[in-house]
């Protein structure tokens, strides 16, 4: 099994305020995100599963217009091809998990 350091992975802003770095196995994608305050996505979907992990901070995510308030410990699945958006109340830690792999995030 390999180790992996995440601080050694390449970093990108994907979007204005979400720096990620990413872990690719095959048939998933680990997404570290660091998120400013205040950060924002607008709203969007895929085609991946994504399972939403905040590890620091407070992060607001609303999936098909049900808003909800997230901290560390509290886990929210996102279905395919479901619309959500987000934003960082407070500076945040994310880890999101893709199902299938998402190509745009191979960097």
């Amino acid at each position: 099994m390999p180790y992996i350091d995440i601080e050694s992975l390449k970093e990108k802003e994907v979007f204005p305020g979400y720096k990620g770095r990413a872990i690719h196995t095959g048939t998933a994608t680990y997404m570290f995100w660091k998120v400013d305050e205040g950060a924002g996505v607008p709203e969007h979907s895929h085609i991946h599963e994504q399972v939403v992990n905040v590890l620091k901070g407070e992060f607001e995510l609303t999936v098909d217009g049900e808003p909800m308030l997230l901290q560390p410990g509290k886990v929210v699945v996102i279905p395919s091809d479901v619309k959500h958006s987000g934003r960082a109340v407070t500076q945040c830690e994310l880890l999101d998990v893709f199902f299938p792999e998402r190509d745009d995030y191979k960097f």
